[in-house]
């Protein structure tokens, strides 16, 4: 397999550990006894921004190295990679999305509410970009000449 293959494959992961921890931290927050050792002091903000940090940046990284790579050839797999994180990450923040309207007050910030709604926006050029690739359909060369 090829480098941009492992690095799709990297970014599929990724995108999904990011719909893992948002799905986790917004359950969290509307399970957790508000007396619990654990809820005190808990601030949503960083914990969503440190999940940014750690899933989606490097996955939407990844993915745009991933297009650059194989954009003079096309890939249906690589494509067909890029959009399955872009579908993950959809489905994940949808679940999150959903979950915002049972979590309690206190937890409820901007950034609770507009996280997930920012990402389904961002989805949809994930799944345009590996769409791209599938659509290409130029021949790789032989030989790669520097």
């Amino acid at each position: 397999m090829a480098i941009e293959k492992w690095l799709a494959i990297t970014s599929v992961g990724l995108f999904a550990m990011f719909a893992g921890e948002m799905i986790s931290v917004y359950n969290f927050m509307n399970t957790v006894p508000e007396d619990a050792v654990v809820a005190q002091g808990f601030s949503p903000d960083p914990k969503l921004i440190q999940f940014v940090s750690i899933g989606v940046a490097p996955a939407g990284i990844l993915a745009a190295v991933v297009f650059i790579m194989s954009r003079n050839y096309g890939s249906k797999q690589i494509g067909s990679l890029i959009i399955i994180g872009g579908i993950i990450l959809l489905a994940g923040n949808i679940v999150s999305y959903s979950m915002i309207d049972s979590i309690r007050d206190i937890y409820v910030t901007d950034a609770v509410n507009y996280l997930p709604l920012l990402f389904i926006i961002l989805s949809a050029p994930v799944m345009g970009v590996g769409a791209s690739l599938i659509l290409k359909r130029k021949k790789r060369p032989k030989k790669q000449f520097f």
